[in-house]
């Protein structure tokens, strides 16, 4: 390649990486997978060091990440947040050894960490308390997202040591969150995710905190930025300690001697990642010395002492036999591509949603062709591309139908929605998905009744909605397929006794659009009775917390139907419990002795678990919060207390030990 071809290469190269980078870094919607980018960047590295006078400093090979997005306040790293070198085979690996071992004479060991495929953050501890987190964003600059990560349950906002210290880490979302996000999403009609990092993402640059907090994120910490703590000689000692801190680090990394235990490290999780609840890609391998780190130092871009490790993306061809359609509960119609089975991540692959006609249209995929596929975030089977040279011209366009393929009502598009949807509240596909919400275990929680047991129902025309379970007669539920008299009267027990459920699981079971667990239950404790809240204003339901104005419609428009009036009649008259049976709002005591005061809990206590303690103070009209401060009124301590004693003693507030605490509860 002539230098005037490998500088017309390297421009559209450059262009191609910025496009793929905004996409990933900032949008959040990725158009390639990730061994496309990686060969891409690999071609433009190969190309400047072979023409290093066409290097520029605004190449995409110098940049760590994206720019911050402009919603957020921006945050200056005093530190810069860097990314790591790449290898991606055990030559690569060995390579990199050498490096290190040529740059240090100390004695060199290693530790290993799995490369969580979430957002890089940084969160910042000033006195103990989390002040500050931050994305990375292009690593000296990123965005302010401190309330979306206090809504990450382990994140802790105070730490154990009143140290001021800099955290990094990577928040995730679990493979059960992402599940369950996506199929949401699906019935809503909105578009879903395409992986689990998309998801993280998309829900810390979320500007209503209260829409992360439904996201179920998580997150592993694995290095320091600024950092006034205690002073460590090696990484791994300094894993240990933010772990005693409260901080949370992932428990499978490894001190390894050599690179040769590197090496078995990263084939036994190369092996071994399906079997995780989060997506990684890749190992992550750092000098473990802190005086060899420094001396190694940095490039431009990236750590000396550190690379990552990056899992071969596995794709794979197979045939698309057919199109399905399903309906589901809200009655979003899905088309399913139906494939001839293909082995894909450890498991046979043999259907792959394809979640709407926009992204059929999109992607140019017809029955007949041969297709890429791939399980996003390792999970769910998904169709990446047509292979186009495949194709022999008998394959045949696919279009969504006018009419419910279940009940042939017709279909209707919801405005900004993209999914087609059935509006007939008595199609059979809704009615059965509405019945397996309903008998689920975050609902009325009844035990026996499965999908195959809940098919069966139907096909014995047995049920036509929910009233009709608590109809059922031990004789016709013998004429099911592997249902004995054991498991027939089991079931019609466990049917009885769910009649007896306080209001919020019947809430939840009922489907009101976006009411899920929390808001049955926000709502079930304010209004207390089923009556009360069918006949409860958009303007009532939207003065209560957690409830937005498009739920509260949702709500009012659900109770408004008049077959949902006579549902409720009908379940009332079998029996079924519409009152909530929980603590009320009303039973907070108004006069006790922690009334109105602002009371922190620390220490461990011997007759009851922290849980415990909070949930008895706050019901007697105690502000129970987690740090000790100059509006702090009581300090309740059992054994050792620790650092939020001596501060109590300092400011001179009140302390009580585990004996006058039950004192007050009358235990």
């Amino acid at each position: 390649m002539t230098k005037d071809e490998a500088n017309v290469r390297i421009n559209e190269l450059r262009d191609l990486l910025e496009r793929y980078n905004r996409e990933y870094h900032e949008l959040d919607q990725p158009s390639v997978p990730d061994s496309e980018y990686d060969a891409r960047l690999r071609e433009l590295i190969e190309l400047e060091e072979a023409h290093p006078d066409l290097l520029t400093p605004d190449s995409p090979s110098q940049r760590v990440g994206g720019e911050p997005l402009d919603a957020f306040q921006k945050v200056q790293h005093a530190i810069p947040m860097l990314s790591l070198g790449n290898a991606f085979n055990e030559d690569e690996l060995r390579d990199f050894d050498r490096r290190v071992r040529e740059g240090t004479d100390e004695d060199i060991q290693y530790v290993c960490e799995l490369k969580i495929d979430g957002l890089a953050v940084s969160l910042r501890y000033e006195n103990g308390q989390f002040i500050r987190g931050a994305t990375r964003g292009d690593g000296t600059t990123g965005e302010d997202i401190t309330k979306n990560l206090k809504t990450i349950k382990s994140i802790p906002l105070r730490i154990s040591e009143d140290e001021t210290i800099e955290v990094r880490g990577e928040a995730f979302m679990p493979h059960r969150s992402f599940l369950a996000l996506n199929e949401v999403r699906e019935q809503d009609g909105v578009e879903v995710f395409a992986n689990p990092r998309n998801a993280a993402a998309g829900s810390l640059r979320q500007l209503d905190p209260k829409i992360a907090a439904n996201r179920n994120l998580d997150i592993f910490l694995y290095g320091a930025g600024e950092w006034e703590a205690g002073e460590f000689d090696t990484h791994s000692e300094r894993l240990q300690y933010m772990k005693q801190l409260g901080l949370k680090t992932n428990p499978e990394w490894r001190s390894c001697k050599d690179i040769d235990e590197v090496i078995q490290y990263v084939n036994e999780w190369t092996e071994k990642r399906s079997e995780l609840n989060y997506e990684i890609d890749g190992i992550v391998i750092k000098v473990d010395s802190l005086d060899a780190q420094e001396e190694l130092g940095f490039t431009a871009k990236s750590p000396r002492f550190a690379t990552a490790y990056k899992f071969p993306a596995e794709e794979k061809i197979t045939k698309l036999i057919r199109i399905e359609l399903n309906v589901g509960r809200t009655g979003v119609v899905t088309p399913t591509a139906v494939l001839e089975p293909v082995q894909v991540a450890g498991t046979t692959v043999q259907r792959a949603s394809l979640h709407n006609e926009d992204l059929i249209r999109e992607k140019d995929i017809r029955i007949g062709d041969t297709v890429v596929i791939k399980k996003a975030g390792d999970i769910i089977p998904e169709v990446v591309r047509v292979v186009d040279e495949e194709r022999t011209g008998e394959e045949e366009e696919f279009f969504m139908p006018e009419h419910c393929p279940e009940c042939g009502t017709e279909l209707v598009r919801l405005e900004e929605e993209v999914a087609l949807r059935c509006m007939n509240p008595n199609c059979p596909a809704q009615l059965r998905e509405a019945l397996i919400h309903f008998v689920s275990r975050n609902a009325m929680n009844i035990d026996g009744l499965g999908e195959k047991v809940i098919a069966q129902l139907f096909l014995n025309d047995l049920v036509h909605d929910i009233s009709d379970l608590y109809k059922l007669q031990k004789d016709q539920l013998l004429e099911l397929d592997r249902m004995g008299e054991k498991s027939a009267t089991k079931l019609l027990q466990a049917i009885e006794t769910s009649k007896q459920n306080s209001l919020e699981k019947l809430l939840f079971g009922l489907g009101i659009r976006f009411v899920g667990s929390k808001a049955a239950q926000v709502l079930a404790q304010q209004f207390e009775t089923m009556d009360r809240l069918k006949e409860a204003t958009v303007e009532e339901l939207v003065a209560v917390e957690d409830i937005g104005e498009k739920m509260a419609e949702s709500i009012r428009l659900y109770f408004e139907r008049p077959q949902v009036e006579e549902l409720i009649q009908e379940l009332t008259s079998l029996g079924l419990n519409m009152n909530y049976l929980g603590r009320k709002k009303a039973e907070v005591v108004e006069d006790s002795a922690v009334s109105g005061k602002t009371v922190v809990v620390t220490g461990k206590m011997e007759s009851f678990s922290r849980n415990e303690i909070k949930e008895q103070l706050a019901a007697l009209g105690a502000k129970v919060t987690s740090s000790v401060s100059a509006k702090t009124d009581l300090l309740v301590a059992g054994e050792d207390a620790g650092s939020k004693y001596e501060k109590a003693q300092e400011l001179g507030i009140e302390i009580w030990d585990e004996a006058r605490l039950k004192e007050v509860l009358n235990r």
